[in-house]
């Protein structure tokens, strides 16, 4: 299978992998706008442009939008994140067409009524509250805030409740001419797919877009923090990070088979000294990500209260552990279950379509496979205790807990572990 990319006169890009054998297809329009393009004003505002996306056209109304796609038994959807918003379709390939249709219009042709306005302010709002009960999520935005303070980045996806309960349609309108420019959206598609016939509609659908500037990106600097809140809940929630390397940087691969080794299954170092030896969680993992000028490498568990300060001490441990003695063996492990998640999420034509839009933002390109497991086959174990080595020496980290003694730590004392 092999990925293809045309870019129009107006910056508008397509890319689209054929999988022969598929009778389906993910189709999609990528957008390079998210939360950290967000003025402070603003934050909230992507998400709500992707919720309202769907609630209405100049031609479809938000049923007709819902049925045009799940009458040829598709399904449709959208996401926010960071860095990125997604409008994207799965259908039969003989319904590729339709579904890209549908797509361009309800990028190209919102029509933000108040009404709709109001009603979808009113299930973000839930949203929002949503959130804020659920611990184990919420405690991820605290993390990111504390991490990266007073700057886009760090702010929440879906942003204050005073935010979304101000926004009009002239907001909406505003973020999509500052940043819904043809330079900024990727056609991505994967399955039964035909890349000539992609090109030949997206040209008559987008290609009459005015090219414009890209708005400037404020960078992501890692200054790191704490954000710590006392509640009574069965259990305390407990997130660390590390500054991390970008996905431009090739470290990025040592960084990310490094926390499969530390908490990426059940044989990482600490689901086994964590929860298998000592029994103080349920549930404990570590994770790599990464944004286009930095990341972080995340621990995460929840235990009790009273164990809670236990828990955080065993994890910076593990940490300066893997700078001294992380085998060849548990590199080769890492490496193995990197490659093989890898080539599993290449099975689904989504996945696929998310894949080939991501690298295409980054690299303006799709690396071939055999490129990218190359570069994850050259980390070695003496790479993976150089970062380990690096991150402790560095001591800079955040931390955020929530629940009951989630004051029984801090993040000075966890730093003076680090480097003691």
């Amino acid at each position: 299978m092999t990925s293809q990319v045309t870019t129009l006169n107006n910056g508008f890009r397509i890319v689209s992998e054929n999988m022969p054998g598929l009778k389906s297809a993910s189709v999609g329009i990528w957008v390079a706008a998210g939360g950290r393009h967000e003025r402070l004003e603003q934050n909230g505002i992507a998400h709500f442009l992707e919720h309202m996306a769907f609630k209405g056209t100049k031609s479809r109304s938000a049923l007709q939008i819902a049925e045009a796609i799940e009458d040829v038994g598709g399904y449709i959807n959208a996401y926010t994140s960071r860095e990125m918003t997604a409008y994207y379709v799965r259908v039969l390939g003989q319904d590729v067409p339709l579904g890209l249709d549908v797509i361009s219009d309800i990028l190209l042709n919102p029509t933000f009524e108040a009404a709709e306005l109001e009603t979808e302010r009113g299930v973000i709002l839930q949203e929002i509250g949503q959130a804020l009960d659920t611990p184990d999520d919420v405690v991820f935005d605290w993390l990111q805030g504390a991490t990266y303070p007073d700057q886009p980045i760090g702010r929440t996806i879906l942003g204050p409740a005073e935010n979304v309960s101000s926004f009009q349609s002239s907001d909406l309108s505003e973020f999509v001419s500052e940043h819904y420019g043809p330079e900024n959206l990727i056609l991505s598609a994967a399955g039964d797919v035909d890349h000539d016939a992609l090109v030949k509609a997206a040209e008559a659908l987008f290609g009459g877009l005015a090219k414009g500037a890209r708005p400037a990106e404020a960078p992501a600097s890692f200054i790191g923090g704490e954000h710590r809140v006392e509640k009574q809940l069965e259990q305390a929630h407990f997130a660390m990070c590390f500054d991390g390397p970008g996905y431009r940087n090739d470290d990025i691969y040592t960084s990310q088979i490094l926390a499969s080794a530390l908490g990426g299954g059940m044989s990482s170092r600490l689901f086994q000294e964590v929860r298998e030896k000592r029994g103080l969680c349920y549930t404990i993992f570590a994770q790599a990500g990464a944004f286009s000028d930095g990341g972080t490498t995340t621990i995460y568990a929840g235990t009790s209260g009273d164990q809670l300060a236990e828990l955080a001490c065993l994890a910076v441990d593990e940490v300066k552990r893997a700078a001294d003695d992380m085998s060849e063996k548990e590199v080769a492990r890492a490496r193995a279950q990197m490659k093989a998640g890898m080539l599993m999420g290449l099975e689904s034509p989504s996945s696929r379509a998310e894949r080939l839009a991501r690298l295409v933002s980054i690299w303006g390109r799709v690396p071939s496979l055999e490129e990218t497991v190359e570069k994850v086959d050259a980390v070695t174990h003496m790479g993976v205790r150089e970062m380990a080595a690096k991150m402790s020496a560095d001591a800079r980290i955040s931390m955020a807990t929530y629940g009951p003694k989630a004051t029984s730590v801090s993040v000075q004392e966890l730093r003076e572990r680090l480097v003691g």
